[in-house]
């Protein structure tokens, strides 16, 4: 890692801290700088790594810019749902790019797809089924998504790269919360959980560059 990329991260850990403090005392205005802003300095450092692939930085920087405008959708006053799952779900086609380009292996992957197939069907199902009690019309986007997260987060097994994996299963674990709490059932701290762990998530897939 380049000394700019470390002091890059580094800044991106005390807007991560900062926003999570937004969060959990439900500053919403000041919520709109630093949710954003978090995503500005992490693609700051992809840019400023010294990666094992320029194709996979590119592809995790498109995805990347797609997850910010999914923050953006998700957090604005008006309902935007359906546009803030488009914008994340295209974001999780460039990561599987992104981790497919910095090579996988099959074993890995399988271990990846087994993991989320049980995920999917413990979890998953249940969100789906909430979701289409809320509206019909959202049970196939929705499941749309699992697919590709899942998809993401199997491709992250097969790189066998540790901040890869680790980064897909903390946003696969954010947006299971996300998902839960929206369809089912919320509980205490719910959003600082989600925020938390897709801060993190998004950390490790960039650090899977290395």
């Amino acid at each position: 890692m380049t000394a700019l990329a470390l002091l890059l991260l580094s800044l991106t850990a005390v807007v991560a801290v900062c926003d999570w403090l937004v969060v959990s005392n439900n500053y919403r205005s000041a919520e709109y700088l630093f949710k954003p802003l978090v995503m500005v300095f992490l693609i700051a450092v992809a840019v400023s790594l010294d990666p094992s692939s320029d194709f996979a930085r590119v592809m995790l920087i498109i995805g990347l810019v797609f997850s910010m405008v999914g923050d953006i959708c998700l957090m604005l006053p008006q309902d935007l749902f359906i546009a803030g799952l488009g914008s994340f779900l295209i974001a999780h086609v460039f990561y599987v790019v992104a981790l497919l380009s910095l090579g996988i292996s099959l074993q890995g992957f399988l271990v990846g797809v087994v993991l989320m197939l049980l995920v999917a069907a413990i979890v998953g199902r249940k969100i789906v089924a909430g979701a289409a009690s809320a509206d019909k019309a959202l049970a196939g986007p929705v499941a749309a998504y699992i697919a590709v997260i899942s998809l993401m987060v199997a491709s992250a097994f097969g790189t066998g790269r540790f901040f890869a994996i680790a980064g897909a299963l903390l946003f696969g674990a954010s947006d299971s919360v996300l998902g839960w709490t929206r369809f089912l059932n919320d509980f205490p701290r719910s959003r600082i959980i989600v925020m938390v762990t897709y801060h993190l998530g998004q950390a490790g897939l960039v650090l899977a560059l290395i």
